[in-house]
């Protein structure tokens, strides 16, 4: 079996990319991260085995490019005028949704829960995008929804 052409993986794919990227760094940031995962995956696809499971393959790449997004971001340095005197006002709560409280998450149960349940991935598939054991996987997606669960409930 051979690899199709790279417009038909993409056109196949976009759609999956996109919501996990949506789930993972919010529409305003997905447009760039999209960008950037089929890049990415454009100069790595000739190097593809054709046996290789393209969706785990490139929701792999767009988890990394969401990692290195909310890297990137708490590392930019926030411009500001004149500092008041006072102290700031408490920021409002995020929108108080199910993907907000998964935003909170531990990073290795974020991206297994993001991966898991946004990119549709089987544990196994989960497992490799994440470089852990299949157990580890599962393990990580179950401590996210239990935390999720204890979040939503109160």
């Amino acid at each position: 079996m051979t690899l199709p052409p790279f417009q038909r993986f993409l056109d196949t794919h976009r759609n999956d990319v996109w919501r996990l990227l949506v789930a993972a760094v919010g529409p305003d940031a997905a447009d760039d991260c999209f960008q950037e995962t089929f890049l990415s995956a454009m100069r790595a696809y000739p190097r593809l085995r054709a046996d290789s499971n393209v969706r785990a393959w490139v929701l792999t790449i767009a988890q990394r490019k969401a990692l290195d997004h909310h890297r990137a971001r708490a590392r930019r340095a926030m411009p500001v005028g004149a500092l008041p005197d006072a102290p700031a006002p408490e920021r409002p709560e995020r929108d108080d949704g199910v993907w907000a409280r998964v935003h909170e998450l531990p990073p290795k149960q974020r991206a297994a829960v993001l991966l898991r349940f946004a990119g549709d991935l089987s544990h196994r598939d989960v497992a490799a995008a994440l470089g852990c054991s299949e157990d580890a996987a599962r393990r990580s997606a179950h401590e996210g929804l239990k935390k999720l669960r204890q979040e939503l409930i109160r």
